[in-house]
């Protein structure tokens, strides 16, 4: 079946029928408000034309974690252009990151190196991007808001670090992995009710890196006036710090841990 499909000119329906179940598509917890909007509206044709290459899904999923890496690169130079320029390439980054579990579903290559590979990709394209508009807002030499971009990526890998190892210590218990069920189940009523509260603000996707590469466009044409890039980068590295606590206080006030 795996060579039938990979060898034949399959339809964008035919595709779709497989890499996007409707397990895939009702699901809200691990997939990004954008891929839920838009782009898996528009990766299906990706992985469409990526069907017709000998390229691997964890081949796409290695092009993600270079645009991701990529757009932090860029971020770090001046101008609008190249904040234009990064947040094209993290559009490309989550468009590929749609891609590579649809490419797999649909050749029948699904594998934990895969899933791996993608939470990496995250960490990285994240953390990069956070550095990268700590170099933006130095300008010339890095100074303090370099640092301040680096505590910002150090937070923001922390805080997917605290999420990943509910479930290496559920896996060293011998249970299975937490359900989003659990997730929300706290052992404390007014913690629940203050978890969804803060939840409700949002005010944590500021540093993640669809978000962020957006809000930087919008720094950048403040820039002209005043030193949004600059307030941006403080902004992060605070949201960063109270998020890392917040999250684990979440963690350990749920039931995901029992």
């Amino acid at each position: 079946m795996r060579e039938l499909r990979t060898m034949s000119a399959p339809s964008v329906a035919e595709i779709r029928a497989v890499a996007q179940p409707q397990t895939t598509m009702d699901r809200r917890s691990g997939e990004h408000w954008a891929g839920l909007l838009y782009m898996r509206r528009l990766s299906i044709y990706g992985t469409w034309l990526l069907a017709k290459t000998p390229i691997t899904p964890n081949q796409v999923t290695g092009l993600m974690i270079l645009c991701g890496v990529a757009a932090g690169a860029v971020l770090a130079l001046p101008g609008i252009g190249a904040a234009v320029g990064a947040a094209l390439l993290i559009q490309l980054y989550l468009l590929l990151d749609c891609s590579d579990g649809e490419l797999a579903r649909w050749t029948g290559r699904t594998s934990i190196t895969g899933v791996y590979l993608d939470r990496v990709g995250h960490y990285f394209a994240e953390a990069a991007l956070l550095i990268g508009l700590g170099f933006r807002a130095s300008q010339t030499l890095p100074d303090w808001y370099t640092v301040l971009g680096f505590a910002a990526a150090l937070g923001a890998i922390l805080i997917k670090s605290e999420t990943d190892l509910v479930d290496v210590a559920r896996a060293r218990s011998g249970l299975v992995a937490a359900t989003e069920a659990a997730a929300g189940q706290f052992v404390s009523r007014r913690l629940g009710l203050a978890r969804r509260i803060v939840g409700a603000t949002r005010f944590h996707r500021v540093i993640q890196a669809v978000e962020l590469s957006l809000i930087v466009v919008v720094a950048a044409v403040l820039d002209l006036w005043f030193p949004a890039t600059r307030v941006l980068v403080v902004a992060c590295a605070v949201i960063a710090v109270i998020q890392l606590v917040l999250h684990l206080v979440s963690i350990l006030a749920s039931r995901r841990l029992s």
